[in-house]
């Protein structure tokens, strides 16, 4: 399968343009409003990262016949881009565009889909799906045909959920036992990131297993020799791929506390892009509470420090300083799950 983006080795390239999927949230919200109601629509913005400008290029929202209630969330999860294919998720939907155009080639909504995390063409042409709010993981053809389930915790799928339930019509599955979040693949492995248990797994090969122990991990990105992974608090993790041992740790709050910004909570992270070796692109969420606290339990002096508005930040991960910030809010985006180059 060929890769999304190359390492351009000792160049200046910074990929002037990006894509940052995400949603737009609701402005008349009650009280604790739980994800699963908060956004409004599923946004696409195309940022200019020379200027610092954005704008969207593509707005959807879930048809009624695929989500819970008329007050359910529409956003757009992580994607894969390769070439000039886009493919990305809703909670309950794979979509698929052809880019710059947003063209939409490909769209599939089972019964089973519950809170959709990320979509990845195999080699075969075949998708890879992390079905979150059911812990699993799916390989389907391209026009939806189950090939393959995975439960995450290496239970029989379906030995908690039902076949004879529309999940989609379901508001939420909340706690989730794992809640997988990237599905990634090394060579012919299916490989999966787990937020609970704080690691990658391998579905096709069980016992081979990346510990992730520093944090909640999200992600899952492969390039080169290198896995990158964030985690929610704010750290950038690469594994070697062969070894599948850590290679490094980067904590991104340490890099703003070493250029005076002590105080400063960046957000829920969320969403990589290497543009070569030493230097990536990371997705920050602007933190809210919510009744699952277990999720944010990672902030120690949660909503008391100053809070980053959602952004996306370069950093030099080999000098460890951060190089631009990029807010997206003025914008309309509020909620960061992906972001990648920009097909112009």
């Amino acid at each position: 399968m060929r890769e999304s983006i190359e390492f351009v080795e000792g160049s200046l390239f910074e990929m002037s343009s990006l894509y940052v999927l995400g949603g737009r949230q609701r402005k008349s919200l009650f009280k604790n409003e739980e994800e699963q109601r908060l956004y409004e629509a599923a946004i696409i913005l195309l940022l200019d990262t020379s200027a610092g400008t954005a704008r969207v290029v593509f707005e959807y929202k879930t048809p009624p016949a695929a989500r819970a209630s008329d007050e359910s969330s529409h956003s757009f999860k992580s994607a894969s881009l390769i070439g000039n294919t886009l493919y990305t998720c809703t909670s309950t939907e794979i979509l698929i565009f052809e880019v710059p155009a947003f063209k939409r080639t490909g769209y599939i909504s089972l019964p089973c889909f519950n809170d959709l995390h990320h979509v990845t063409p195999t080699p075969e042409g075949n998708l890879l799906v992390t079905n979150t709010g059911l812990d699993m993981v799916l390989l389907l053809t391209p026009d939806g045909r189950v090939l393959a389930e995975w439960d995450v915790l290496g239970s029989e799928p379906w030995s908690r959920f039902s076949r004879s339930v529309d999940y989609r019509r379901v508001d939420s599955t909340k706690p989730h036992l794992s809640h997988p979040n990237g599905v990634f693949q090394l060579g012919e492995e299916v490989w999966v990131t787990r937020l609970t248990q704080k690691d990658a797994i391998c579905l096709t090969s069980p016992g081979k297993r990346i510990n992730i122990e520093v944090q909640r991990p999200h992600d899952g990105l492969v390039r080169g020799d290198r896995i990158y992974f964030t985690t929610v608090d704010g750290r950038v993790v690469i594994a070697d791929r062969h070894s599948l041992a850590i290679d490094e740790i980067i904590d991104l709050n340490e890099i703003h506390r070493t250029q005076h910004q002590p105080d400063v909570l960046l957000g829920w992270c969320r969403g990589i892009l290497p543009i070569d070796e030493r230097r990536v692109w990371v997705g920050f969420t602007r933190v809210r509470k919510t009744k699952f606290t277990e999720n944010v339990l990672w902030i120690k002096h949660a909503f008391k420090e100053k809070e980053s508005h959602t952004h996306i930040a370069l950093y030099d991960i080999e000098q460890k300083v951060c190089l631009r910030e990029i807010p997206v809010e003025d914008f309309g985006m509020n909620v960061i799950f992906g972001i990648y180059p920009a097909a112009l």
